[in-house]
């Protein structure tokens, strides 16, 4: 399990490299002004419901379902697959052309504070443009948890680092060749943003085209043989997937308050949020959407198998390795954001303000770092035994504390007030997952090593947030100058091994252990 974590974690990594790249160009050629918001909010809306399909409902009440038949017989398994995407083309296909004619209902509700200004007219048509994504995403998804069911991780992790490819190839075709896209006003940001839109779309045939591929090669034959039609298995994975549906929707509001909180502030608290979103998904994407990945299927065959013991030990090793990487990521997100975000975004049109601004917003979102990795390890419990209504209920509790904070502080605090309610919000979730999770038994508790490790991780931590903290002050001039990316490249090593170094004397954490499993 331990080798797919970090399967899946380096290859997320290299995806979310390219994604710092892709941020960087797009700091640089839009800034934060009207092109920036209306492209982050017309993509956020196929990633939105992405995550409510695919990644969400969809995937979490298929994986577990799909890995059980492939214990009993592995061809039935790939039936039920096959009927699964002819489900969801006929599903997505309606869908995705009610969004685009209803383009501007759903642009108002993300964002209504673009009401009045040229930023709704032009979300509109971005997001026309962006929309198909969603088929394309989600059919990807749908394969990709075939193929992580059978162990294969590598091609599901490495197609999303496609759609950044994308958008970078976008924005760099435009740089060399600024009349590749010839408009009728030739607002340099403008060009951009409608070069990046219609990459959007491009980059999703490309990575449906790539797990398709994949799957083809393992020896799975996924188009569909008839049309859509609704078999006994299918029936099981709608009964399943629909609170699991209601679950995912109530996530999706709670990025749907914070935006809609942060539309009606000054302009650029948008793109503010959505540059910090894009730095604490390092860490997130990394840790969270590897052990998502690779716990959910793993634990499916052992509740199937009735094992017990290996159960509490996957949960427990898959708590220890998100402990263990998210916590000294939170750390320093809360200690060095400035550094962060001016190496990586401030030049161009994104200026010293808006560092400032993305950074305050970095900080908030990193205390709750380890709440959302941690609900990637507490999830797959209830997933694994077909209970999809418990984190139904429990979402439903975030989605009032994250409206509660957001729309109650807004009026004192302004725009950090969104973030501010996502993050007490995933707290909360946590607290409900694990005292829900109780009820398991055993299986859903810390074995010793990683309760012993757990507050020992927590002091390696704190030593390497005391190291960074004392090294940017003594390092602060170089930040102001030609010579600051080496300086950020300086603090990261320095964090890195401070925290390795502490760790290893105190037990926190075995280099040995780390290198066995790379080794395997």
């Amino acid at each position: 399990m331990i080798k797919g974590f970090l399967t899946v974690g380096t290859w997320t990594l290299l995806s979310r490299i390219l994604g710092f790249v892709r941020d960087i160009l797009i700091a640089r050629f839009l800034g934060t002004g009207l092109a920036a918001e209306a492209f982050i909010i017309a993509f956020a809306l196929p990633n939105m419901f992405r995550r409510f399909f695919a990644e969400g409902a969809f995937n979490m009440a298929f994986v577990p379902l799909y890995a059980k038949k492939l214990e009993a017989d592995g061809e039935d398994a790939d039936a039920f697959a096959r009927d699964a995407v002819a489900g969801m083309v006929l599903i997505l296909t309606l869908f995705s052309v009610l969004g685009i004619v209803f383009m501007p209902a759903l642009v108002f509700a993300m964002a209504s504070g673009f009401a009045d200004d040229a930023r709704f007219s032009l979300t509109v048509i971005y997001g026309r443009i962006a929309f198909p994504y969603i088929l394309l995403i989600s059919l990807a998804a749908l394969i990709s948890g075939v193929l992580n069911s059978n162990r294969r991780f590598l091609a599901a992790a490495a197609a999303p680092a496609l759609l950044n490819v994308a958008l970078i190839t976008a924005m760099v075709l435009v740089w060399q060749f600024p009349g590749l896209l010839p408009m009728a006003t030739p607002v340099p940001e403008l060009i951009y943003g409608k070069a990046l839109v219609w990459a959007v779309p491009v980059g999703g045939v490309a990575q449906l085209a790539f797990v398709w591929w994949a799957a083809a090669r393992a020896g799975h034959r996924l188009f569909p043989r008839h049309l859509p039609r609704l078999t006994p298995d299918l029936k099981r994975l709608l009964v399943i997937a629909a609170p699991a549906a209601l679950a995912g929707g109530v996530v999706q509001v709670n990025l749907l308050v914070g935006r809609q909180v942060a539309s009606h502030t000054e302009q650029g608290a948008v793109a503010w949020l959505a540059f910090a979103d894009r730095l604490y998904q390092l860490p997130l994407g990394i840790v969270g959407i590897a052990i998502g990945v690779v716990l959910l299927p793993d634990l499916s065959r052992r509740v199937r198998a009735e094992d017990r013991t290996g159960q509490q030990e996957a949960y427990s090793r898959a708590f220890e390795f998100s402990w263990l990487l998210t916590i000294p990521s939170a750390v320093a997100l809360m200690v060095v954001p400035l550094p962060l975000v001016s190496v990586l975004f401030e030049r161009g049109a994104f200026g010293a303000d808006d560092t400032a601004m993305t950074a305050l917003a970095l900080m908030i979102y990193a205390v709750g770092l380890p709440a959302f990795v941690l609900q990637k390890v507490l999830q797959p419990l209830y997933f694994a035994r077909e209970d999809t209504r418990s984190p139904l209920r429990f979402a439903l509790v975030s989605l009032v504390v994250n409206a509660a904070i957001a729309i109650g502080l807004a009026p004192f605090i302004g725009w950090p007030a969104a973030a501010l309610g996502t993050t007490l919000a995933a707290w909360a979730m946590v607290w409900l997952l694990w005292r829900g999770a109780r009820r398991m038994g055993e299986v859903a508790r810390l074995d010793a090593r990683a309760r012993t490790r757990s507050w020992r991780i927590l002091l390696a931590a704190a030593v390497m947030g005391f190291v960074l903290w004392v090294a940017m002050i003594g390092l602060g001039p170089l930040f102001a100058g030609p010579w600051r990316a080496l300086a950020l490249a300086g603090l990261v090593l320095l964090g890195i091994v401070s925290y390795f170094a502490a760790g290893q004397l105190l037990g926190a954490v075995r280099l040995r252990d780390l290198r066995g499993a790379l080794r395997r």
